[in-house]
């Protein structure tokens, strides 16, 4: 248990049978009132965002969230099959629940899965991932006036617009957070 005055972003929090990550915390002193701490979290499960309101001093329990690396290794029809690089332990998620994700997983690919207790959260992506272009629609001469782009998909089936000099069989970095071009790899 921690003061609610100490929350910091970053922290996953246990709050009426809820599992959150702290989004960020804002504190407000008036003259004569009692601090009063509103936090904006991100439930685990449900990923929705909500605000949180505390007064100064009030009781918060902290959750650890695991991080296991492992491995993954393929696509089991209604799940994705990932393995424990230390145990070899193997652990099907369901693809409803990693919907996003998907876009970005390649065969072989280390990701990090983040647990509570023996409750899986999610995956967690690195910020950037390469991937193949496996098709790219032809560049248009003249069309180099502005930052023109074009449709491309990827290895993965994600489709993403790409600079006009990209063609198919290149690779590209790609951002995991909102799935756009960053640059060549």
């Amino acid at each position: 248990m921690i003061s609610s005055n100490d929350l910091r972003s970053g922290m996953s929090i246990l709050h009426e049978d809820n599992l959150y990550q702290v989004l960020d915390a804002s504190h407000n002193k008036t003259a004569q009132r009692q601090m009063i701490i509103k936090v904006k979290v991100r439930n685990w499960r449900t990923q929705s965002i909500v605000e949180l309101t505390f007064t100064g001093g009030d009781k918060v329990r902290l959750a650890h969230i695991d991080k296991r690396n492992m491995q993954y290794l393929y696509d089991g029809g209604d799940s994705l099959v990932f393995m424990d690089d230390q145990t070899y332990e193997q652990l099907e998620l369901p693809k409803t629940s990693l919907e996003w994700e998907m876009n970005f997983l390649i065969e072989s690919q280390d990701v990090t899965i983040l647990m509570y207790q023996q409750e899986v959260l999610g995956v967690q992506l690195p910020d950037k991932i390469t991937l193949e272009v496996t098709e790219a629609e032809p560049a248009v001469k003249g069309d180099t006036a502005t930052n023109a782009q074009k449709n491309a998909v990827l290895e993965t089936g994600l489709e993403i617009r790409v600079p006009l000099f990209i063609s198919a069989g290149e690779r590209v970095v790609v951002s995991t957070a909102d799935g756009k071009y960053v640059g060549r790899s």
